[in-house]
């Protein structure tokens, strides 16, 4: 029995499309789909033409087809070379394919995709001209990539959700081209957990120097846009950051990445020493309530680890108020609260995507590049947390009405 095409396509058609020739060698050389495409373009514009010859404004007049132009468009599999109908009268406006329009939205989405994979425009050239055989300017590159900025601005000054049980904060550091010098600059970015348990990308935000005032900016923003309360903040030790909060979103709390707070204590030793003091530090982020943390701390600097290197001991210390939020909640929720990894793997893909730029000329281009990369990532993000059906009830204990249970 002959096995029926797919996506309703007729064995029959495919047969006169194919006129006798090897269908292997057809798809080899590509060129069908490309026929195909302007023989439907061509179609249609036949189709316009004659609805607009047969309009109320144009019967009587003595207007009639005219020939037609040649017109060089590009798509997002190269270019294609279109015979766009003329009127006697001039007064015909294609809509399939605008008047001066030179490019079809199938292109500038392949450019902005490249774009955001971190290839430069000159890249992108190469790219186009090498794969499509078709030379574009460096200019055009940039205009189709500028056209993010509209949707950049919009999607940073987007509705939030109201109730973010947790957030995350980090930052990636850029190199930015400023009064002739290539400086270093911090993009901080922030991911929300809604109610619902799926991850959103809240914004970015570059800075030459964090501190209480600009993280007290970057609050303010995030209430500016909807968010009347953060539940748990999981940071790095973001200088001026628990100050700022404090004052935006009183009731928050601050929990600080274990993970770095880890690493942190593990510089202090030498590499072959490390592992063993990894294993000293363990009991106290592991123990099963705040109290049995305390006593392994004091442990840990009443041992030999910790009277050798005093600093440790103090640093946690430090930052226990930040430190224990997370001993509230079971074993599996406190993986996901006691550090930053959610969204140092953001960053690690932005990385990538910025590391082959060395520099940028401006924080413009840099967000640009950014944004398209942190786009392509939160399309993925369809599906709750996997943790999240039993986080929602912890959450309601520990938090009580400021966790928004019925939004679920």
């Amino acid at each position: 029995m002959t096995r029926p095409a797919r996506q309703g396509i007729s064995e029959e058609l495919l047969d006169e499309l194919l006129g006798g020739e090897d269908p292997r060698e057809v798809f080899r050389k590509g060129e069908l789909l490309g026929d195909l495409q302007r023989a439907i373009a061509e179609r249609a514009l036949q189709a316009e033409m004659e609805v607009h010859l047969a309009s109320e404004e144009e019967r009587g007049t003595g207007n009639h087809r005219n020939g037609h132009n040649r017109k060089r468009v590009l798509t997002g599999t190269g270019a294609m070379e279109v015979a766009v109908p003329r009127d006697r009268h001039g007064r015909f406006e294609p809509q399939l394919i605008e008047r001066w329009v030179r490019r079809l939205p199938g292109f500038d989405e392949k450019v902005i995709s490249l774009y955001g994979r971190g290839m430069t425009t000159r890249e992108i050239r190469g790219h186009v001209e090498e794969l499509y055989g078709v030379s574009v300017s460096r200019e055009l590159i940039s205009k189709v990539t500028d056209e993010v900025h509209e949707e950049l601005r919009e999607w940073r000054s987007r509705p939030l959700e109201a109730v973010y049980p947790i957030v995350y904060f980090d930052a990636l550091r850029v190199k930015i081209r400023e009064d002739g010098l290539v400086q270093n600059r911090s993009v901080h970015l922030a991911i929300g957990v809604t109610a619902l348990g799926r991850k959103e990308i809240l914004g970015l935000w570059t800075a030459a120097n964090e501190g209480a005032k600009f993280w007290l900016g970057v609050m303010n923003e995030l209430k500016a846009r909807g968010v009347q309360d953060v539940l748990i903040a999981v940071v790095d030790g973001l200088k001026g950051f628990p100050e700022a909060i404090e004052v935006v979103f009183p009731e928050a709390t601050v929990q600080t990445c274990i993970v770095h707070l880890i690493r942190y204590s593990l510089a202090h030793a030498s590499w072959k020493e490390r592992k063993e003091l990894a294993s000293a530090l363990r009991p106290i982020y592991q123990a099963d309530t705040v109290e049995k943390a305390e006593e392994a701390l004091d442990a840990f600097e009443a041992g030999a680890w910790g009277r050798k290197f005093e600093a440790i001991g103090r640093s946690w210390r430090r930052n226990w108020e930040q430190v224990i939020p997370f001993f509230a909640f079971s074993a599996p929720i406190r993986r996901v609260i006691y550090t930053t990894n959610a969204i140092e793997s953001l960053n690690s893909t932005v990385r990538r995507a910025v590391r082959t730029r060395g520099h940028f000329p401006n924080e413009r281009a840099a967000a640009k590049v950014i944004y398209l990369t942190l786009r392509k990532i939160e399309r993925k993000w369809q599906r709750p947390q996997g943790f999240w059906s039993q986080a929602r009830a912890e959450f309601a204990i520990v938090f009580g009405d400021r966790f928004p249970m019925e939004v679920a």
